[in-house]
């Protein structure tokens, strides 16, 4: 008898790990290296906490996370801003939603042959992102910087066809983003997005010779198929995305390189 009721404790030991097994919920999230994927890495252990696994997929690229959440491969993606995140949709025909906002990566001016905008001359190489929303904002940070004017109708997403004055003739190379820490050696200046700069081993704060400011519209969000925004599990990331842990940990990490935005 007593055998048979060890065999049955037994039994009902092993359905039980099964069954919290089978319960235990898991969200697959794709982003790019740094910050984001070190942000998501001091999210994991919060949302283990409420009994899920947060699995980060790591891309070096801004269109396969995209197309990778479209298809139901991802839960969710952090890498990319509202602007972008707008484009893409209307551009792939995609139905893809903010859940919440969580930092700014200022976009830098970076170069390895001058030390100050003063330098650069009549001429000179200029290397920017080849997509319209960064190219654009790359274009407007110029702008900023007085080197160049557009055109106001073009909005915030200005191509180079949408140069209206460029005193110095900048000529111009548009590259994927993820290229363009490489490109520095090759050109005079480039305007790199801030987790390629940190990717690359660049201090947006120290190194930039131009960056942009902390009311940049271009906060970077955690994004999902449209409706499954109140998803419990996509609830659960998203409140722990904008805990003060994880500001904190923004704060001491990068030191102004990347500002949170909650």
């Amino acid at each position: 008898m007593r055998r048979h009721l060890l065999v049955l404790m037994l039994v009902l030991s092993l359905l039980a790990g099964v069954s919290f097994a089978a319960s235990a919920e898991v969200v697959r999230i794709g982003a790019t290296p740094v910050p984001h994927g070190e942000i998501l890495e001091q999210v994991a252990p919060i949302l283990e906490e409420e009994g899920i696994t947060l699995e980060i997929i790591e891309f070096t690229d801004y269109v396969q996370p995209n197309l990778a959440l479209d298809d139901g491969e991802l839960d969710a993606n952090f890498f990319q801003h509202v602007p972008y995140l707008e484009t893409f949709n209307a551009d792939r025909g995609t139905d893809l939603v903010e859940v919440v906002g969580v930092h700014i990566e200022p976009l830098g001016v970076y170069s390895s042959r001058i030390d100050t905008l003063e330098e650069l001359g009549s001429g000179d190489q200029i290397a920017i992102p080849n997509d319209p929303t960064n190219g654009g904002r790359a274009l407007l940070l110029l702008q900023e910087a007085d080197l160049l004017t557009v055109d106001e109708a073009a909005g915030i997403e200005p191509t180079i066809f949408d140069i209206t004055d460029n005193p110095y003739d900048f000529r111009f190379h548009e590259l994927e983003a993820a290229q363009l820490t490489r490109s520095l050696d090759d050109v005079d200046a480039a305007v790199i997005n801030g987790n390629y700069a940190l990717q690359a081993g660049l201090v947006p704060t120290e190194d930039a010779l131009f960056l942009e400011g902390e009311d940049s519209p271009y906060v970077n969000v955690v994004a999902v198929q449209a409706g499954r925004e109140e998803d419990d599990a996509i609830l659960a990331l998203a409140a722990a995305m904008q805990s003060d842990a994880i500001r904190d940990f923004i704060l001491e990490t990068y030191e102004g390189s990347v500002v949170p935005t909650f």
